[in-house]
């Protein structure tokens, strides 16, 4: 069953160039002078991301896409989730994979600002985070689309969650106290999911269940060795409760 998060919370979100709607038209157009900088030379742009896939883009596509979409390249920087729903919801980008080519981009340009390499590492870990929270929820019911589509979406997630460590960077912000038993806590609350889940689950039985619990507590184990700080803890709790609503 996929989340209802958007239904309870993009329901009443507010865009800001909802209130201009008039003038959408005319700051797209202002704005292709100044975002020109943001044109490829190249005859063909390649873009490899960190699950492995590969998007290709002649210079010419990709020049209109930032055009069509300057939000890509705004200073304006906002969660993936509200950007699409603020402006990227339409043409070529109004499906269900269409919305995950625009998390990927999203996600490429957004990392272009935060830079690539300083943050590789911190990057890496929230993407298998995410990937493992994505990954137990998908146990749990089985398989869907849901979990495809979120797999190329957290791109968009994790390099949001990056922009947001870079802020507290910049204004020395962050929480310096000790996590250790508010991470106990949280991830003794993944595991009795588990068992919780493996009570009412007659999918399996036997040793195969047995089995299975030992995979889905191994999958706990990679995000408790994650979590190595409190922004790792408050970003995995936000991904994980904003996005895995079942009942």
């Amino acid at each position: 069953m996929k989340t209802l998060l958007y239904i309870s919370i993009f329901g009443f979100l507010s865009c800001t160039n909802q209130t201009h709607q008039a003038d959408k038209t005319k700051s797209i157009d202002t704005s292709k002078t100044h975002n020109s900088k943001y044109y490829t030379t190249q005859d063909t742009l390649i873009i490899t991301n960190e699950i492995g896939d590969t998007s290709k883009y002649a210079k010419q596509e990709f020049n209109q896409l930032i055009d069509n979409h300057p939000e890509f390249v705004s200073d304006n920087i906002r969660d993936p989730d509200l950007t699409y729903y603020c402006d990227g919801e339409k043409g070529e980008f109004n499906s269900e994979a269409g919305q995950d080519g625009y998390y990927m981009l999203y996600a490429y340009f957004l990392k272009n600002k935060n830079g690539d390499t300083k943050y590789s590492d911190r990057r890496k870990k929230l993407i298998d985070i995410y990937s493992n929270i994505n990954s137990l929820f998908g146990y749990f019911e089985y398989g869907g689309t849901y979990f495809g589509h979120q797999q190329a979406r957290i791109l968009g997630y994790a390099e949001y969650s990056v922009y947001l460590f870079k802020q507290t960077e910049t204004y020395n912000i962050s929480k310096t106290y000790n996590i250790a038993t508010q991470k106990e806590l949280y991830i003794k609350s993944l595991r009795q999911l588990v068992s919780d889940e493996s009570k009412i689950d007659f999918n399996t039985t036997g040793q195969e269940k047995v089995e299975r619990t030992k995979k889905l507590n191994r999958i706990i184990d990679d995000i408790d060795k994650a979590i190595t700080d409190n922004f790792y803890l408050r970003r995995t709790q936000e991904f994980h409760y904003g996005h895995y609503e079942y009942y």
